[in-house]
């Protein structure tokens, strides 16, 4: 009986898959590693995205943050290597320009069909050669409509930053891409110019900002502030806006008739990645449905999967009624920022000055 008994058990074991590879080990196989290094902006993925990769393909993910573009590029001109990362549009032309990332393999990537149609065929790599949007929205300002009137901020749109009624009680972006785009914009004119007549009306416009409107200048701080109601209005990204809305129901979302940069964060893989088979299942993976909805929902962000965009967005949607969370397309005054070394250290010399002007 003993020797039946532990001839059906060699058999159950052998049918278990025990004496067959490991998923490590056949991750090894198929992919060449079982480790991914991905290089991501902080809190930017969903609570069980990164978890339920390794669990169904058997894999370790290396996750490291960045806080900027500047940062991120700074650790690969250092000699860093990562296999997935998710810089943004004018980052993501520079770094093809200067040849630091590798072109994808589309056949291995089929859920880029799930794209939304206002993430397809970007200036900054119109065929998806080098990468595959991964988050999208807008600039814009978030306002307490109690406070401030819904059509006077529709009419006036970015020079309202500028009535001197509301001084004392907006927050601006501590960032000069961001802030002269908001000049430039109100002005008339492109936040990609280089003409150096129109950069300097720009900073005028900020400066004169500056020394009557008494801004504070606020990065990620301004989420929380203004979910508590703290100021009147202020310069937020369409994501933490989306998050504003959803915390305190006297907070509005308008992006400015003059236009506004629709930002556009993209994952790609840099020409010395140790592990492009594995940085290709992965990005495919982000693209499905349920690790698009795990992101979105964590994050806020306005996801580039199409399905998951609709639903967010629509009837019984997390961000249904949300004005924030859709971003603006075919917009013509909107524009997606171009890599301009010249303007990067115009915007960051005269940002430095118009902060001190006062």
């Amino acid at each position: 009986m003993k020797k039946i008994v532990s001839v059906l058990l060699i058999v159950i074991l052998a049918f278990c898959g025990c004496s067959s590879k490991t998923s490590k080990e056949s991750a090894v196989e198929k992919y060449g590693s079982d480790t991914l290094k991905f290089y991501v902006w902080g809190e930017y993925i969903g609570v069980d995205t990164i978890s339920n990769f390794e669990k169904e393909y058997g894999v370790n993910v290396i996750m490291e943050y960045f806080d900027s573009n500047e940062m991120m590029y700074t650790k690969l001109q250092s000699g860093d290597a990562y296999d997935v990362l998710v810089p943004s549009d004018y980052m993501i032309e520079r770094l093809i320009k200067e040849d630091m990332l590798q072109k994808l393999d589309l056949s291995l990537i089929p859920n880029i069909s799930e794209l939304a149609d206002g993430v397809k065929n970007l200036a900054f790599d119109p065929n998806n050669e080098y990468s595959v949007p991964y988050f999208w929205g807008s600039v814009g300002i978030v306002y307490n409509h109690n406070n401030v009137p819904k059509d006077e901020i529709e009419q006036k749109g970015y020079s309202i930053l500028r009535d001197t009624k509301y001084s004392g009680k907006i927050y601006m972006y501590d960032s000069e891409r961001d802030s002269f785009m908001v000049a430039l914009k109100s002005l008339g004119y492109s936040m990609n110019t280089d003409d150096e007549k129109e950069i300097n009306e720009a900073y005028e416009w900020l400066v004169e900002l500056n020394n009557t409107m008494s801004p504070v200048y606020v990065t990620d701080e301004v989420i929380d502030n203004m979910a508590n109601g703290l100021m009147d209005m202020a310069v937020v990204y369409s994501g933490d806006a989306a998050y504003i809305l959803s915390e305190n129901e006297d907070m509005s979302y308008c992006v400015p008739k003059e236009g506004t940069n629709i930002w556009v964060d993209s994952m790609v893989i840099p020409k010395n990645a140790e592990n492009p088979k594995l940085a290709h299942e992965f990005i495919n993976y982000i693209l499905t449905y349920d690790a698009s909805y795990d992101n979105t929902e964590t994050v806020g962000y306005a996801s580039t999967n199409g399905d998951v965009l609709s639903d967010m967005s629509g009837e019984g949607g997390d961000y249904e009624n949300n004005e924030a969370y859709l971003p603006r397309s075919n917009y013509e005054s909107d524009e997606v920022f171009n890599d301009n070394e010249f303007l990067r250290q115009k915007l960051s010399e005269l940002w430095i000055k118009v902060k001190a002007s006062k």
